[in-house]
């Protein structure tokens, strides 16, 4: 069965989408980008800031659905520039510094809204 996920503390979905579905024991969320849900903008800043917003916003998802760091099994980041890839990677790993999921990161040619970052995550139990 699928269960639909949804926070008031990670920004709304900006299409078709939802933030998260759970199906059979899996989380499996969105792409998150800087967005701060309280103001539903954009974070000021550079790489640092904004994946520090990505990964707040994957938290807040997580703890609707029940779920911590400790359950990810698979992320995928996507940069638009693969110079930002070293500042992104120490963000991270604060949030994985123990047994750290899977993961691929890319260089795209755009993110949406013109962000630096964006994060999809899987989450298991």
């Amino acid at each position: 069965m699928k269960k639909i996920i949804n926070t008031e503390n990670a920004p709304a979905a900006i299409g078709p989408y939802s933030q998260a579905i759970e199906a059979n024991g899996t989380l499996y969320i969105s792409g998150q980008i800087p967005i701060n849900p309280e103001t539903g903008k954009i974070v000021e800043g550079g790489i640092i800031e904004q994946t520090e917003q990505v990964m707040r916003n994957i938290e807040a998802i997580l703890k609707e659905a029940g779920y911590s760091f400790s359950d990810v099994v698979k992320s995928t980041c996507l940069l638009s520039d693969m110079s930002n890839f070293k500042d992104m990677n120490e963000v991270y790993g604060k949030y994985y510094s123990e047994n750290p999921p899977a993961r691929a990161a890319f260089a795209v040619k755009e993110l949406p809204l013109g962000v630096m970052v964006e994060i999809e995550t899987i989450a298991t139990k």
